[in-house]
């Protein structure tokens, strides 16, 4: 029992608290008179996640070397960052690489750019942040406003990765980016939010979600990334309830030396980028917005200075894909080249230059996707496309690199316009293998044209009506002027010349915009070493070619100026478009001859007849553009003459007698019977009717309408909203007052009248559009319209009595019906 009793209190004794133990020490050694060593408590270790290198990154570990070594390890993928780089600016871009057909209405493209931010990576504590910054507000660091607008522009976390490792030396930072590049980060997602609600997309599904494909370069990181969502109605095969894409990320090092940005001005037309600068003395932020050109500087100042042609410092260098097919190279390398006589107008030599790609033994690591080269891609894709985006930074506006898209359907498209509308007097256009010469020259300016894209300059759609449009029609002066003042017009044919003109010019080439606009953009300014010294000299070359219509830059956003429209050229829209017609009824007569005649099939005479109604409706919508025209001049102050001016009376009334003549009345020479017999089996009055009917409501929109009731304060003698109404009704019931039957054509362009008055008595301008600018329901729409739908009603109901045939008499009696409806709904 004693034993028990022993080995029980033993027992106890080692589970006793360590505060008690270390009492128990003291009271022994007390009393030998011996002051002991207290035991402190045990503590644990804090846990954490950062591990040594070899564990992380093992010997198994496939790497890329580059910005960041780029590590994969097994199914993950890992940063090693330079602690050298953290905090270094970068810009992320985020593209579209793959897409279903008709995402985002079919308006979005391989290779369009989602986002684009401004970022840093930062450590706090054992995390990298990836943070997010912007340039949209700035100020000197000097002044102490600076404080305030870092404050008050605090900059989001993108994300946070927790450290996992530091290497050997502790010089770089290993994390884990698995799971960023891998889950739905919205702001580097290709699905917009409004997409998202539109597909019903309810969430990535990860089964089917991954990177594809990782690499480092020396200046920039690119990641491929697979995203598969689950979405309730997706664009295209709805029955898999799918929408998959494809996502190229880019991370690019910004230059540590920043280049001195150019102020831009609304005069001459460039892509642009802004900021609101608090340094300013004014009683108010000072919006600085500021041209994306490329960074060029002559090696020689002194000379520059001289005015001599110098090189660059670093040329713009745009290499050839190694996929582009072998005959296409010198038409690719031409349109490059097309640039460089503009920039000798800017004072630089060679300032742009075409190169093959190199071998395998000249540069093993050669990469389209590496940020220091620039390439004209060519892509193996049925999208009739080509397109020039560039990255710019954003502090600056410096164009850092530029990739051109090649579509490889795309010549197709061009040999077709060729065809429709040069066919009547260009006979080599008579073809559908038009040759080789023709196609390369189409080639070289439509990469030349996505190059001035990647230069900096948007489109110039006031360009093409620069020229008479009678000087189409002549040789000398096509040979030598094209048919646009500017490259980066959409003037791609000239369809205005007639059969019987000798040696015109059918294809555009560059013009003297372009050669003025680099030389502005370009051309460096001695001694100005801010932004704000260049720009008196900037404003002297806008005002030496204030008066000429050869440098005046048209916006392509206008809808309402008939002097800046897409596809147009010439500067009178209604001379241009009967000729372009009067070819156009030439080419209707003989396509089957030129198409199944020869290939012994429909397909393509199919195509072309469909395109042929799409150039038709160009031609009308050119004339459109003129009824409620108004013309934007951009100027200055100290310019004469107002900014927006109404087209004339005059023209306006011309434009709608042409519509009434070309645009609505039956169309017997273009709904071509033996053509359509041969191509569908139904459908042949709705295929026209759809178009008239776009024009019709394009007539008959609100914003045109508003623009005419502002033309009544403007002048007593300016076209009218009243007149617009009077002129549709008369024109477009005709027969009810010539008292003569109505074409099936007719009739449906009758009822549509009906329905988009309908439409002007019950509806109202969409919230955020471009035409809300009038409250539509307290103007005189309503009453005009009820006004013209009463003197309708009332030439109906004599017109039905005198109808000729009985379809007709119907129509009629149908008609009165509707507008009954619309004037009184109960």
């Amino acid at each position: 029992m004693k034993k028990v009793l022993i080995v029980a209190g033993l027992v106890a004794l080692l589970f006793v608290p360590h505060q008690i133990v270390a009492q128990k020490r003291w009271h022994i050694d007390s009393k030998k008179n011996k002051k002991p060593a207290v035991v402190a408590p045990v503590e644990k270790k804090p846990e954490t996640t950062i591990k040594e290198y070899s564990k992380v990154i093992t010997k198994d570990a496939v790497t890329d070397a580059g910005l960041f070594a780029v590590h994969k390890v097994d199914k993950k993928y890992f940063f090693e960052i330079p602690n050298a780089l953290l905090n270094k600016d970068m810009l992320l871009v985020s593209r579209l690489s793959k897409l279903p057909s008709n995402l985002g209405g079919g308006y979005v493209n391989a290779g369009s750019e989602t986002n684009e931010q401004l970022i840093v990576w930062q450590r706090f504590q054992d995390k990298i942040l990836i943070k997010v910054k912007s340039y949209n507000a700035v100020a000197n660091d000097s002044l102490p406003i600076s404080i305030s607008v870092k404050s008050n522009n605090y900059e989001p976390t993108l994300y946070a990765f927790d450290i996992v490792a530091f290497s050997k030396d502790s010089a770089n930072t290993v994390i884990d980016v698995t799971k960023f590049y891998s889950t739905d980060v919205k702001s580097i997602s290709g699905l917009s939010g409004s997409m998202r609600e539109a597909y019903k997309v309810k969430g990535l599904d990860d089964s089917r979600s991954f990177i594809n494909a990782m690499r480092s370069y020396p200046m920039n990181i690119e990641v491929i990334q697979d995203f598969t969502y689950n979405a309730s109605k997706p664009p295209v095969l709805e029955d898999t309830e799918t929408i998959s894409i494809q996502m190229n990320q880019s991370m690019i090092l910004l230059p540590e030396k920043l280049m001195q940005p150019r102020l831009a001005d609304p005069r001459v037309g460039w892509f642009t980028m802004s900021q609101y600068n608090y340094s300013s003395e004014e009683l108010k932020s000072d919006q600085k917005t500021y041209i994306r050109r490329w960074r060029l500087e002559p090696k020689d100042p002194i000379a520059y200075a001289k005015g001599e042609l110098v090189e660059p410092i670093k040329p713009i260098v745009y290499y050839i894909d190694p996929a582009t097919p072998e005959k296409l190279r010198k038409y690719i390398k031409q349109g490059i080249e097309e640039w460089q006589k503009p920039f000798e107008t800017a004072g630089f030599k060679n300032a742009i230059i075409a190169k093959d790609p190199p071998t395998k033994e000249e540069d093993p690591d050669f990469s389209p996707e590496d940020i220091r080269y620039s390439v004209i891609r060519y892509v193996a894709s049925t999208t009739r496309n080509a397109v020039g985006p560039s990255v710019s930074d954003p502090r600056t506006g410096e164009i850092i690199e530029s990739d051109v898209i090649w579509y490889h359907n795309h010549l197709r498209s061009y040999r077709n316009r060729y065809l429709l509308e040069t066919g009547a007097a260009n006979p080599t256009a008579r073809t559908l293998k038009t040759s080789d010469e023709e196609m390369g020259e189409m080639m070289r300016f439509v990469i030349a044209h996505e190059v001035g894209h990647a230069l900096g300059f948007p489109h110039n759609m006031g360009a093409s009506c620069a020229y008479d449009t009678e000087s189409y029609r002549d040789a000398a002066f096509t040979q030598k002027n094209g048919i646009a003042a500017s490259l980066m017009d959409y003037a791609r044919f000239n369809y205005i010349a007639q059969p019987g003109d000798k040696g015109v010019r059918f294809i555009r080439q560059m013009g003297p915009y372009d050669h003025y606009a680099v030389n502005w953009g370009y051309r460096a300014i001695a001694n100005a070493s801010t932004p704000e010294a260049e720009v008196p000299t900037l404003d002297k070359w806008i005002m030496e070619k204030a008066a000429d219509p050869m440098y005046k830059f048209g916006k392509q956003s206008s809808s309402f100026d008939p002097s800046s429209q897409t596809e147009d050229i010439g500067n009178n829209s209604m001379k241009a478009s009967t000729y372009g017609l009067k070819n156009l009824q030439f080419v209707a007569s003989h396509l089957s001859q030129w198409t199944s005649d020869v290939t012994n099939n429909y397909e393509d005479l199919d195509e072309l007849y469909k395109e042929m109604l799409d150039v038709w409706s160009r031609y009308v919508g050119h004339v459109v553009t003129n009824v409620g025209g108004v013309y934007e001049d951009l100027k200055k102050p100290n310019q004469k003459g107002a900014v927006y001016e109404l087209v004339a009376k005059e023209k306006q009334q011309e434009a709608m007698q042409w519509l009434q003549s070309n645009a609505f009345n039956s169309p017997t020479w273009l709904v071509n019977v033996s053509t359509l017999k041969n191509i569908d089996y139904a459908g042949y009055t709705e295929r026209f009717r759809s178009l008239q009917v776009r024009h019709l409501n394009n007539v008959l929109s609100f914003g045109r309408i508003g623009r005419l009731m502002d033309a009544e304060i403007l002048g007593a003698n300016n076209y009218k909203a009243l007149d617009l109404l009077r002129d549709m009704r008369k024109g477009i019931w005709k027969e009810a007052i010539s008292g003569t039957n109505a074409t099936i054509y007719r009739r449906n362009l009758q009822r549509a009248y009906i329905e988009r008055m309908e439409y002007l008595m019950n509806e109202s301008l969409k919230p955020g559009g471009y035409e809300e600018y009038y409250n539509v329901s307290q103007s005189d729409v309503r009453a005009l319209v009820r006004g013209e739908l009463t003197a309708l009603k009332s030439s109906l109901n004599l017109a039905k009595a005198k109808a000729v045939n009985t379809e007709t008499k119907y129509h009629y009696m149908d008609c009165i019906k509707r507008i009954d409806l619309i004037l009184d709904p109960k």
